[in-house]
């Protein structure tokens, strides 16, 4: 069986790769527009769907990481001044990650099977320069939330309650989880 990644995000693939899983990667294009009245949680849980169902393949797996300010989404930035808009909006205050995966396994009997992961983080109050510097890494410009916590984004979180790895894209555990849920033959073997 292969497993298809409907994801360009590199981060997923290397959280994969700790479990040692070399996906097939097929990046879905789907409509990842935030609907009228719809929660982050059913968001995610969409858009994760959609992307798995989006794409071919024997297994595939779709999944969407979006931070959470209040009940505010912050996607990617649209540029430096957005990212730099995200990250006063998230100085000094406490947001939730959340992350949803979706497994679609085809065939006669097509089976889905999801998981939500929902994380806290604390950043740290930041500073106008702090800011500026950080957007001018790029690194920001291409992240949900406009920061990498697995890069120099680090800098500014005081503290994870909860995944990590979630935080990161793909929350590992769980993902574990799924895989085994639907058959998929993990390295250490057994339940």
């Amino acid at each position: 069986m292969q497993l298809t990644l409907a994801s360009q995000s590199p981060r997923r693939r290397e959280l994969l790769a700790l479990l040692g899983i070399a996906p097939e990667v097929h990046p879905a294009d789907t409509d990842e527009t935030v609907r009228p009245g719809e929660t982050p949680e059913s968001y995610v849980r969409r858009v994760a769907a959609d992307k798995a169902a989006a794409v071919p393949g024997e297994l595939v797996l779709g999944a969407d990481t979006v931070v959470v300010l209040g009940h505010e989404v912050l996607g990617k930035p649209r540029d430096a001044e957005d990212a730099r808009r995200m990250l006063r909006a998230l100085s000094g205050r406490v947001h939730r990650v959340l992350t949803a995966v979706c497994l679609r396994r085809g065939g006669a009997e097509p089976l889905v099977r999801d998981r939500l992961v929902s994380t806290e983080v604390v950043f740290a109050p930041l500073s106008a320069a702090e800011v500026d510097w950080y957007v001018g890494t790029g690194e920001p410009l291409d992240k949900a939330g406009a920061y990498a916590v697995q890069g120099a984004g680090g800098l500014f979180v005081r503290e994870v309650r909860g995944s990590v790895s979630n935080v990161v894209g793909l929350p590992l555990h769980e993902t574990a989880e799924l895989l085994r849920a639907v058959g998929w033959p993990l390295p250490w073997g057994g339940p």
